[in-house]
């Protein structure tokens, strides 16, 4: 007799390894850097910038000490937003510093090698990757990730005994 099946879903498997790996404040910093204008107010977004988090404190750079000298102010409501969007005490301070910067940084994902990257994957594509990504629960992580997956699948040969089964 078959005992119950012990299949843990995408989303388990994914936390799971970015713990194992120490990637959960790296993960994020990434959400933190998506959700700043939200945080902050898009006046004020456009004058800062979340860097990284570093012994349980946030940096962060601003364009002046004008914006410094605001942000100040701001700190103890803007740990409680940080904090909040973390799910706990994540972050302890936050540490201001004057930087150079243009907005938020440019990631451009890599292509294959050899080929160039498609503007967009076909809608039967971005749904089968929308069937895989269901367990995920954070939905612009899930969101990202079956576009990702979807672009990965529109890359590959269409010649149908060069596919993976």
């Amino acid at each position: 007799m078959r005992g119950q099946s012990t299949l843990d879903s995408f989303g388990t498997i994914l936390a799971g390894v970015a713990h194992r790996l120490g990637l959960e404040s790296k993960l994020f910093e990434a959400r933190l850097r998506r959700h700043w204008p939200d945080i902050v107010g898009e006046p004020m977004a456009t004058h800062t910038r979340p860097d990284q988090i570093r012994f349980k404190k946030l940096q962060v750079f601003v364009q002046n000490s004008v914006w410094l000298q605001q942000l100040t102010f701001l700190k103890p409501v803007l740990l409680e937003k940080v904090n909040g969007l973390a799910g706990g005490a994540l972050v302890t301070d936050i540490v201001l510093r004057i930087g150079e910067f243009s907005g938020e940084p440019k990631v451009n994902p890599p292509a294959a090698i050899g080929q160039e990257p498609s503007s967009q994957p076909s809608a039967d594509l971005l749904k089968e990757a929308t069937l895989h990504t269901q367990g995920i629960q954070d939905p612009a992580l899930r969101e990202q990730l079956a576009t990702v997956m979807a672009q990965a699948l529109s890359l590959r040969p269409p010649d149908s005994s060069q596919r993976v089964p």
